[in-house]
């Protein structure tokens, strides 16, 4: 199984009390589940991990979801984003943001917002603007895109699409593992929204690259990636024109399944030590000013 090995330098850095907010964002066709090792390790270094479900899954279990998705129906970008505008807004000091896929549009969502005090994009959709569009990608996204007047629609991937998607470095039974315990049914509307945008100069996925008040983002990619193949994260990183830090890492042999996948304590650790960094660096700026 051709899997980047966590590497033995890999170090998180605790943090001193009072503990630091986290905010972790899932992407589409999982669900918070998906973050429970990564959980595991923020809050054993200190860390106060938030992970709330989309709008729709909020305490729901996945053999639920399975059985009755609708309330997913027309569940679209602005309405996920808006969701954890206010969970953020809620918190008395502004967290790492993370996210996952649709979550890593999220996140770049909300740090346009000014929300945040660092933001990390895993495995990203594109924001509005990126024209980079691979056929890998558009087999993932073909269930939908071949519909695209089914906008309120739900999707779910077989097990094939899904090994194809997320676990191309598993084995058939090892996807099937995965597949089981974390697939679940998604809204067809953010995928068309995101796939559609440049067609749309009001676009829910719009952000403004020169925005100089947002806070530090880091794209973090895999270049075995079918879903969100590293040329999309390298080139929404590109269309940043700010001083504001945009950072961009690739980890070659790893898949969407990053965040599961062996070796993900090294993916965990580079994004929260390079978020902690920025962040000290960004709110020390901001007191200056």
């Amino acid at each position: 199984m051709a899997t980047q090995e966590t590497s033995n330098t890999s170090e998180l850095k605790n943090f001193t009390p009072p503990g630091r907010d986290i905010v972790l964002i899932h992407g589409l066709w999982l669900t918070p589940l998906c973050w429970e090792n990564w959980i595991k390790r923020f809050n054993e270094h200190g860390y106060n991990v938030i992970a709330p479900a989309w709008p729709g899954l909020e305490d729901r279990t996945i053999d639920d979801i399975r059985k009755d998705p609708t309330l997913l129906r027309g569940l679209g970008v602005e309405e996920i984003v808006n969701h954890y505008d206010k969970i953020i807004r809620s918190l008395s000091r502004a967290p790492i943001i993370m996210g996952h896929s649709m979550g890593g549009l999220i996140t770049q969502l909300l740090l346009d917002r000014g929300l945040g005090c660092s933001g990390v994009a895993i495995d990203s959709v594109q924001t509005r603007g990126v024209l980079n569009l691979p056929l890998s990608t558009i087999r993932v996204a073909w269930p939908i895109l071949s519909n695209p007047l089914d906008t309120n629609g739900i999707t779910e991937l077989t097990l094939e699409q899904f090994r194809f998607a997320f676990t191309n470095n598993l084995s058939e039974e090892e996807s099937r593992e995965v597949f089981e315990k974390f697939s679940i049914p998604g809204p067809k509307r953010p995928l068309l929204q995101a796939a559609f945008a440049n067609f749309n100069p009001n676009a829910v996925t719009k952000v403004n690259y020169e925005n100089i008040n947002r806070a530090p983002l880091l794209f973090v990619a895999s270049g075995n990636d079918h879903t969100v193949p590293a040329s999309i994260n390298k080139e929404n990183a590109n269309r940043y024109k700010t001083t504001t830090i945009t950072d961009y890492r690739e980890f070659p042999e790893r898949t969407h399944y990053t965040f599961g996948e062996t070796g993900w304590e090294e993916v965990a650790d580079f994004c929260l030590n390079w978020a902690v960094d920025q962040t000290d660096m960004f709110e020390s700026q901001a007191v200056l000013h």
